[in-house]
Parts: structure tokens; C-alpha cells; sequence
């Protein structure tokens, strides 16, 4: 009975440190810190007490904590040992192995690896982590377990170095949609369509839409290069470069929806907002880069827009009004993938690649209206003049 109270109560002990992790699959800094190497050996000691009998009469919540506590255990020693001898089973990495001093035999590691993967700078503890967190997974699809996160990230499998290859694939499908949409926005009003007496287009809003595009095009580069490594660096610039597009747009939605032409209107609009976006990021990058507040700021500009644009189309009347309402449509109901989270079906696509995958069709869509309604104005403005 004693022997039981004891496995319960490290059960219990064990469920309690996992709140403190930030992913169930988390392996840092646990993994390096010497209270969680002591815990496993606390537990392996504690497992060898224990019988069939007491197994069985043990609460099913109590084995589970048992059971994921070993895998925690086992993860844990696995990175510990594959940073001591470079190996994670039959598979070992050269870069792992170090000399007396603590540098590389054979020098930095990505030196030695082919040219197009010698920019990942993958170094032996991402590598240990990344091989350890596919053999725990191996083991518990095995015994029937979901994937759990690492990290705060899903266990996806790398391909010639990329870590998320399909989101990165994603990326840059619309990085090429935009700059389609952007060239076909620009060859339409500075070649097809007529020009004022000033030699400037009828279209009061080829600046913004200029601008826009430019900060689009930056956002899916950083996106596709975030998803391909993912380090401090490009985690800050891939974030930052979506508030600063979602600022943007939500501002050209603002300037358009309500017909703002004078430049010092324009002003007195954008500069509460650029001050707003501005300080944001800033706090993400400088002060702390909070994913909760970050998902709330960007998804109540997002929110804004979709209604400013749905209300506009309904109240204007434009002729391509229907293209308006599908790509808001689309773009509310993609924006469920971020909400509803799963893990990546075959280690590849989550629900963040599909969301990727569907703004696709939309960005095209998007750019379509976009040099409808400057066709539209030209024509209207021309129809004023004669």
C-alpha cells in the first residue's frame, strides 16, 4: 500500500511539472537541467518497485502519468546523450563530435554540408532535439498517442534541411501570386489606362495600392524563409512583417471604404494607425515577443477589414462587388485554420499550411478586384470630365 501512495503521489508530482513546460513535447530546458535528470532516475528506481499487481489495481489516469512520464524520461536522456556521443541509434552527426576544448573536429559542421543547406546553420542541439523528437513520436504513435508539441511547434520532418516544407512551398506560391497581381496592377494603370493632364492616373488610390503590394511581397519573402528555419531572427522578422501588412491594408481599407482623397486627410487617418502598428512591433522585437497578444492584435485588424470591406461592398454597389464578398468570405473562413489547430498529417501539413494554401486562390482573386475598381474609377472619373 505504501508502494502504491508513493507511485500515485509521483504520478501526481509528475502531471504538476508538465504545466510548467510550454508544450507537452517540450524537451528545453528540461532535458538539459539536472532536477529532470534526477526525476527520471527517481523514476526508473521508483518503476522497479513496482509489480504487475500494482499496475494493474492503479488508476487509469495514474498509468498514463506513469507511461508519459517514462517517455518524457527517455526523451530527456536521449538529447543528453546524443549531445555527449552524437548519435540518436544508428544515425550520428558529425558535427556532434568535439574536441577537448569544445569546437568541432572537423570545423563549423555547415561546411561540411552541401551548398544549398550550408545557410540552415543547423548545429547539433537542434539536430539532437529535431531526431530524438521523431524517435519519442515513433514510439508513441506506436502505443496509440497523439503528437504532442515541441517548442510550441508540431513534430513536422525536415526535407533537404527545410523544416516546414509545404508552408514554405505555400509561401512562396503567394509570394508569386502577389508580385503577379502587383505587375498586372501596375502595367494596367501606367499603360492601358488614360492619364490625367498631370501625367497622373485617374486612379486616386495607385499609390496605396503600390504600397501595399511592396509590403504584401515582404511578408510571404519573410513567411516562406521563418518556415524554412526557424530561429529568433526570422521568427521576429516574419511576425513583424505581418503586422506591418495587416496595418497596411487595414489602412488602405479604411482610405478606400471611405473615400479619403485630400493627402492631409490621408495623414490625419494613417498616422494613429502606423504609430499604433510601429509600437507594436517594437514591443515584440525589443521587449517581448507575446504570441498572445500578437493573435489577438493581428486578428482584430484583420476582423476590421473584412467588415469595413463587406459593408462597403454592400453599401457601394460596385460592379465587383462579388469578387469583394468571396475573397472577405474566404479569408473569415480561413481564418478558422488558425483557430482550429491539429497536428501535420504525415509530418507535413497542418492546419497553418492549409491556411496558406487558401489564401492563394484568394490573393488572386483579390488583385482581380483590385484592377476592376480601377477600371471602374477611371471610367467614372473620365464620364466627370467630358
Amino acid at each position: 500500500m505504501e508502494r502504491r501512495r508513493f507511485i500515485l503521489f509521483l504520478a501526481a508530482l509528475s502531471c504538476f511539472l508538465g504545466f510548467h513546460e510550454a508544450s507537452p513535447g517540450d524537451s528545453d530546458p528540461v532535458y538539459r537541467s539536472a532536477f529532470g535528470t534526477t526525476f527520471c532516475l527517481m523514476m526508473h528506481v521508483c518503476l522497479c518497485w513496482i509489480n504487475l499487481d500494482i499496475y494493474i489495481h492503479m488508476a487509469p489516469c495514474a498509468r498514463a502519468f506513469v507511461i508519459l512520464e517514462i517517455f518524457d524520461c527517455t526523451a530527456r536522456a536521449c538529447v543528453l546523450q546524443c549531445e555527449k556521443t552524437g548519435c540518436v541509434g544508428d544515425k550520428c552527426f558529425q558535427h556532434c563530435n568535439f574536441s577537448s576544448d569544445g569546437s568541432p573536429i572537423d570545423g563549423p559542421w555547415y561546411l561540411q554540408e552541401p551548398l544549398y543547406i550550408q545557410w540552415k546553420q543547423w548545429d547539433c542541439r537542434s539536430d539532437c532535439r529535431y531526431h530524438c523528437m521523431l524517435s519519442r513520436e515513433e514510439e508513441r504513435q506506436e502505443l496509440g498517442y497523439k503528437p504532442v508539441k515541441y517548442h510550441g511547434k508540431w513534430p513536422f520532418k525536415r526535407i533537404s534541411g527545410i523544416q516546414e516544407p509545404v508552408s514554405v512551398a505555400f509561401s512562396a506560391l503567394n509570394l508569386a501570386v502577389q508580385f503577379h497581381g502587383w505587375v498586372s496592377f501596375y502595367i494596367l494603370v501606367n499603360y492601358k489606362l488614360p492619364f490625367r493632364q498631370n501625367k497622373k492616373t485617374y486612379y486616386e488610390y495607385t499609390g496605396l495600392w503600390n504600397i501595399y503590394a511592396i509590403f504584401a511581397v515582404n511578408a510571404w519573402l519573410w513567411s516562406a524563409v521563418f518556415h524554412s528555419r526557424d530561429v529568433d531572427l526570422t521568427e521576429k522578422l516574419d511576425y513583424s512583417s505581418a503586422v506591418a501588412l495587416l496595418g497596411c491594408s487595414l489602412m488602405l481599407a479604411i482610405v478606400r471604404a471611405f473615400s479619403v482623397k485630400l493627402e492631409a486627410a490621408r495623414v490625419m487617418v494613417s498616422a494613429p494607425l502606423i504609430a499604433f502598428v510601429t509600437t507594436h512591433i517594437l514591443y515584440l522585437n525589443f521587449y517581448e515577443l507575446d504570441y498572445g497578444l500578437n493573435m489577438k492584435v493581428c486578428v482584430a485588424m484583420g476582423v476590421l477589414q473584412i467588415v469595413i470591406w463587406a459593408v462597403w461592398g454592400g453599401v457601394s454597389g460596385h460592379p465587383s462587388r462579388w469578387k469583394l464578398w468571396v475573397v472577405v468570405l474566404g479569408g473569415a473562413l480561413a481564418m478558422l485554420l488558425e483557430i482550429y489547430d491539429f497536428p501535420p498529417y504525415l509530418g507535413l501539413v497542418d492546419a497553418h499550411a492549409l491556411w496558406h494554401a487558401t489564401t492563394i486562390p484568394l490573393t488572386y482573386l483579390w488583385w482581380s478586384f483590385v484592377r476592376d475598381d480601377a477600371v471602374h474609377r477611371t471610367s467614372v472619373l473620365l464620364k466627370k470630365t467630358k
